[in-house]
């Protein structure tokens, strides 16, 4: 039935949702298979409240149902009731609500100065590229909710506002740790309204990480001072972002267009039942997903939904980027035509997602995978690759890797690091998210008898070599001074005490994050390390990828990682300073012909041609 030749007939290229105004409040539905639609206001924003009017909806061309009511109607609580030719009769919060009640079920208009915190600026200035950028990717919950942060809003849009927050013994916590770790972009996992987490009870200890969409362009409710109150999510998920873009650092959002959380009483069935889901030819649903539904993106309203969302987001809430979760999913027309939308608005937005490949039913050369890069400019794809071969593969927790004694894969993984020749802003290198055991736990699978010390060690060259390679960098909150989420691989619906940020993990770790601090501001410093574009790393030539070492030379510095437990011998071409390396007392040391690798650790010189460090 949803073939070509409908989306022919009966796709929309105009608005749909509300439209406000003090004089009158337009609304707009696209639901070309229903024989009725009849709008109902609802006395107020109490779940309980009782239906006061109703009003029929007038069917338009290509499907499109519309109502014009006069006056002010700001905070009128509204859902819609659909009528179909098979009798079947639904009741759905508006697909393009942008406001709604408590757990999302009816949709609520509000006035433009309802949505808008005190203070509200434009949208910062373009980033420049991609591999310039230093991503942290962060739980709402988990920054604040710990017993030592220090932070009064805990687990809440304004807990990651708060300024000066910091542990009892002073360690910087939440924004001010951000603000000075180097960290140039968040990456905030799912903040719109999501289901699993119930928003009229925020007093239960209730955790989710958000990967269950219902509202799409609707905040999550459990993150704000009160869910009840419709404009509250709304005007403190802006003054989060506000605060962050004040402190310097753009905001990521985690967006989940490949799947809902119940197809069944999801908008999108509600009002065109069967159209944005895809299902094999016999009929029964596509799970390449794996939670039952996979969102038919290639079709034509499907794919301007998911377009006319993110574009709200980057305008309205001055959303620097999104990650789109499973971008496999997802088909190449849809995620080119939301590049070119977010260009229109702004040319630095981020776009990064995960390409794997998924069993959905869409012709290998249409999905949005690693794969089909070259037909995606302008969108970075996760490297699990790199991942894998620096720390062990994830899905076999005691498979080593690189950084805990794996050897034979030198040259894999130097591949990996310099991008495979492919263009380094399209590739995000990373070796811990929010999926599977923390670095540290996953070290410790490896390497059940090793002691402290040691783990630690090997996860500063882990960090080390994210930070030190070309391509796009990714850490997770916590990963610089050794999260542990105390081996629990899925940690999805875990409670805070596996989950929250141990801010006082940063003081005991203090070195590794101090470290790491200078790893930044090195990459920031000198351009050599974060080539844009695979031409920039032509020049890159490869010094040694054998017995557990790992070098380049890119201009006049030379790169090197040596995971053996002790040190390596690496012949340099010419004299040398020193401008990083993870022994300190190496730190001031010149030489000539061969330098020693520290032990699991990393090294950065500058041959005796370069610029010095301070120009």
């Amino acid at each position: 039935m949803f073939d070509a030749a409908f989306d022919a007939q009966y796709a929309f290229d105009g608005w749909l949702g509300v439209r406000y105004t003090p004089e009158a409040t337009a609304f707009r539905l696209w639901a070309p298979t229903a024989t009725s639609v009849t709008l109902c206001q609802y006395q107020g924003v109490d779940p309980q409240a009782a239906i006061v009017a109703t009003w029929p909806l007038t069917r338009a061309a290509r499907g499109v149902w519309t109502l014009g009511l006069p006056g002010d109607r700001r905070d009128l609580v509204y859902t819609y009731q659909l009528t179909f030719a098979d009798r079947l009769q639904t009741e759905t919060i508006d697909p393009y609500a942008t406001a709604a009640t408590v757990n999302g079920l009816r949709g609520v208009v509000l006035a433009p100065e309802a949505q808008v915190p005190e203070r509200w600026t434009p949208r910062l200035p373009a980033f420049g590229p991609l591999t310039d950028a230093v991503i942290t990717e962060l739980h709402l919950r988990d920054v604040t909710s710990g017993a030592a942060s220090g932070v009064g809003h805990k687990g809440q849009y304004l807990g990651l506002a708060e300024r000066g927050t910091c542990t009892p013994a002073g360690q910087p916590t939440g924004l001010s740790y951000l603000a000075q770790s180097g960290t140039t972009h968040v990456q905030i996992m799912p903040m719109f309204d999501f289901a699993t987490v119930d928003e009229a009870h925020p007093e239960r200890a209730q955790y989710n990480w958000g990967y269950d969409p219902v509202n799409y362009n609707v905040p999550e409710g459990s993150y704000a001072t009160n869910a009840c109150d419709p404009a509250k999510r709304l005007v403190e998920a802006k003054t989060m972002i506000q605060a962050l873009h004040d402190a310097g650092i753009r905001v990521i959002m985690d967006v989940v267009y490949n799947h809902v959380f119940d197809p069944a009483t999801h908008a999108f069935n509600q009002t065109v039942p069967g159209y944005f889901f895809r299902t094999w030819p016999d009929g029964t649903p596509a799970n390449g997903t794996g939670v039952g539904n996979d969102v038919a993106s290639e079709r034509a309203m499907v794919r301007k939904y998911i377009v006319d969302s993110v574009c709200y987001w980057a305008r309205a809430y001055h959303i620097d980027g999104f990650r789109f979760d499973l971008m496999g999913i997802l088909d190449v027309e849809t995620m080119r035509a939301v590049r070119e939308a977010l260009d229109a608005i702004d040319d630095g937005i981020v776009m990064l997602g995960e390409g794997w490949d998924m069993a959905t039913p869409l012709a290998a050369g249409q999905k949005a995978t690693r794969d089909n890069a070259a037909a995606l400019p302008g969108v970075a794809f996760f490297d699990d690759d790199f991942r894998d071969l620096v720390k062990g593969h994830v899905f076999t927790a005691a498979a080593p890797g690189f950084v805990s004694g794996e050897a034979g894969h030198e040259a894999a993984l130097l591949d990996a690091m310099l991008t495979r020749g492919r263009e380094p802003a399209q590739e995000v290198q990373y070796v811990e998210v929010h999926d599977n055991l923390t670095l540290l736990d996953k070290l410790a699978a490896v390497s059940p008898g090793a002691d402290a010390t040691t783990l630690a060690r090997q996860a500063r060259l882990a960090n080390a070599m994210v930070a030190l390679s070309p391509g796009v960098p990714l850490i997770q909150l916590g990963q610089a001074f050794m999260r542990s989420k105390g081996g629990d691989a899925n940690s999805y619906r875990s409670p805070d005490a596996v989950n929250a940020i141990d801010w006082t993990q940063a003081s005991v770790h203090r070195d590794a994050v101090a470290e790491l601090q200078a790893l930044w501001a090195l990459r920031a410093h000198r351009p050599e390390l974060r080539p844009a574009t695979a031409a920039a790393l032509a020049g890159v030539s490869r010094l040694r990828a054998d017995d557990r070492v790992i070098a380049w030379r890119a201009g006049q510095l030379v790169v090197a990682f040596n995971a053996a437990p002790a040190p390596a011998q690496l012949a340099v071409p010419g004299a040398y300073r020193v401008l990083f390396s993870s022994d300190a007392a190496q730190q001031a040391e010149a030489g000539t012909a061969s330098v020693a690798l520290p032990a699991v650790g990393a090294l950065v010189l500058a041959l005796a041609d370069a610029p010095t460090a301070e120009s």
